[in-house]
């Protein structure tokens, strides 16, 4: 490996525009550590945050923006799990905007077969996040009506096609047709245009929600509760609108309600690591067998890592978006 690396840096709290190209040292493996030749890395909501000085990263993390990426193991750790030469895409607690990253091994997981590289980049963030938040947490199973915001998003193409494999009535919101159609292709079973339809009558309908997946906050929080089924849960995992909101709590009595939520980064190895490895047993062969697949929205060279923010936070894109570093 080379000393330095041309890497993405956030020069300054502020837009898309403060992320700048610039050199720095290329990390060492520490004790079940692994570094990374980065092919390819996930653009996200959390590295925009980032950027615009609203979420610091751990302080054992780089500063660098970037939570996932895939590419060639090229140093190996003290009892890591990888060899040199290993393809692996992998869940990073920051630094994955660069040509070199390290995270702990037990963080990585295998090229699913017949994925490519720039695919398998956009699977860490997202499905670490769907199936900690749907599944370990919110208990989704077969049968039951979930909703989830933001179909369109990277986080909710990979919600509706979990859901949808795992038997789940999957009803989401979008904000155009097209956003509406796409979900529809991917196993929603209605897809719920939030500008033309209020979606609480529509789960009202259908008896309620089981189980709720938000990212939106603010005035869908009471929103959520109306459309939520007697013992519905709901699960927050961001706030786009806002973290606060005014909600009777009589109705959370009296329909035996649960709400919780979670954030990815701040947990601990361990707790990722198990994450990780559910996610290797039981949805990794969906993958393999292409019962589920990342939606791609966009790539953008590393060094226009700017113009991709701007992308993401245009609120245009369906799927993921993502950055070539050394490609392949």
């Amino acid at each position: 490996m080379p000393e330095t690396m041309n890497a993405v840096k956030i020069t300054r709290p502020g837009g898309p525009e403060v992320l700048t190209l610039t050199q720095v040292e290329v990390p060492q493996p520490g004790a079940g550590e692994i570094v990374i030749r980065v092919a390819w890395a996930g653009v996200n909501r959390p590295d925009a945050l980032q950027r615009a000085g609203a979420y610091a990263p751990p302080p054992d993390a780089s500063p660098l923006p970037g939570l996932e990426c895939s590419g060639e193991v090229v140093a190996v750790g003290e009892g890591a799990r990888w060899a040199v030469g290993e393809h692996v895409c992998a869940l990073l607690p920051g630094g994955g905007y660069a040509e070199y990253v390290k995270c702990p091994a037990a963080h990585a997981l295998p090229v699913p077969e017949g994925m490519g590289l720039r695919a398998a980049a956009c699977l860490p963030e997202t499905f670490f996040t769907v199936w900690s938040n749907v599944f370990m947490r919110g208990g989704l199973k077969a049968g039951e009506v979930f909703l989830v915001h933001g179909g369109s998003s990277g986080i909710g193409t990979t919600a509706i096609q979990l859901a949808h494999a795992f038997g789940a009535r999957v009803f989401t919101t979008a904000g155009s047709r097209e956003k509406c159609e796409a979900c529809l292709g991917l196993g929603a079973e209605r897809a719920i245009n939030y500008r033309e339809e209020d979606f609480v009558e529509v789960l009202k309908a259908e008896g309620g929600a089981n189980l709720v997946l938000d990212m939106v906050g603010g005035d869908y929080i009471p929103r959520n509760v109306a459309a939520m089924a007697m013992d519905g849960r709901m699960v927050h995992i961001a706030f786009l609108s806002g973290p606060k909101a005014e909600l009777n709590f009589a109705q959370v009595m009296a329909r035996r309600l649960t709400l919780t939520g979670s954030t990815l980064r701040p947990q601990s190895v361990a707790a990722k690591a198990a994450i990780a490895a559910e996610l290797e047993e039981k949805v990794w062969p969906l993958l393999a067998s292409g019962r589920v697949a990342p939606v791609m929205d966009q790539a953008f060279a590393l060094a226009d890592a700017a113009q991709a923010h701007a992308r993401m936070e245009s609120s245009q894109h369906i799927g993921k978006i993502v950055l070539e570093v050394a490609g392949g």
